[in-house]
């Protein structure tokens, strides 16, 4: 008796498909091509292992979330520069590693007036420009002048709104024996009517769940063209924006408690 080709390609199959599990680091098993593997889980009343992932900009949720786990092999990896943290529940250790496929993940959203601060920090600004964000912001503000002592808010407005441009020139002319010297000098400084403020100190939360902070703008004249622009310098910005990504692990940490080990830096579970 001749078997045919989809005959002969059947017995092959079923004959692979007889040797079973192959001990291999990784367990695979031998299947006829045309065989699909299904997952039945969602047949199940309930789910083989519970798995999710939360995400949320708010620490507090984020801390009551991982401490309603209490996942005591918990692991969480803090990204101070982008103000992030993944806590996996199921990661496992080299001994027994886990699927890394049930997390949390905070990711800190700055305030509105930090976001503030940060867009107006180091821009060149017009006069008004600049009175209409210490308007916007005249709650969370304090003007000092150069000597340092306090300003109305209202009264530092109304200075950067009246400043102008005063220009004078001092000649000079020496006569000699033997040679003549002649020399021009052009003086240009800024005024107001009113005492111009030399910083602005700005108080205020620059994340949700952090504490308040007072940031400082020291505001530098430019009388280069026609009308006089404005520049705010965030004083220590570097060393500032370092304290506030200490403070996030330091709160953190306290939030959590125990329930998670957390740690420094990214970690990338893999596939």
């Amino acid at each position: 008796m001749s078997l045919n080709k989809d005959t002969l390609e059947l017995i092959i199959a079923q004959a692979v498909a007889l040797q079973g599990t192959v001990s291999t680091a990784t367990p695979i098993a031998t299947l006829p091509a045309n065989v699909s593997i299904h997952n039945l889980e969602k047949f199940q009343l309930e789910r083989s292992r519970f798995r999710g992932a939360l995400t949320t900009n708010s620490l507090t949720d984020f801390a009551n979330y991982v401490t309603a786990r209490n996942g005591k092999a918990a692991k969480g990896f803090i990204n101070q520069d982008a103000m992030s943290c993944d806590v996996f529940f199921n990661l496992g250790d080299e001994a027994a590693p886990g699927h890394a496929d049930d997390t949390a993940t905070l990711k800190l959203k700055p305030t509105a007036a930090y976001t503030a601060l940060c867009q107006l920090a180091g821009k060149k600004l017009t006069q008004k420009e600049l009175a209409e964000w210490m308007e916007d912001w005249r709650a969370n503000l304090t003007a000092v002048d150069s000597a340092d002592a306090t300003l109305s808010i209202v009264q530092a407005i109304a200075a950067v709104r009246n400043i102008t441009i005063k220009a004078s020139a001092e000649r000079t002319s020496v006569e000699g024996n033997f040679a003549s010297n002649r020399s021009a000098m052009d003086a240009i400084e800024a005024a107001s009517q009113d005492t111009l403020p030399a910083k602005l100190h700005f108080n205020i939360v620059p994340y949700e769940g952090l504490g308040q902070r007072v940031f400082t703008l020291a505001i530098s004249v430019l009388t280069g063209e026609d009308k006089p622009a404005l520049k705010p310098r965030w004083v220590g910005e570097e060393l500032q924006r370092e304290e506030v990504a200490k403070e996030f692990k330091t709160v953190l940490a306290k939030e959590v408690g125990g329930s998670a080990t957390l740690l420094l830096g990214s970690f990338n579970a893999g596939n």
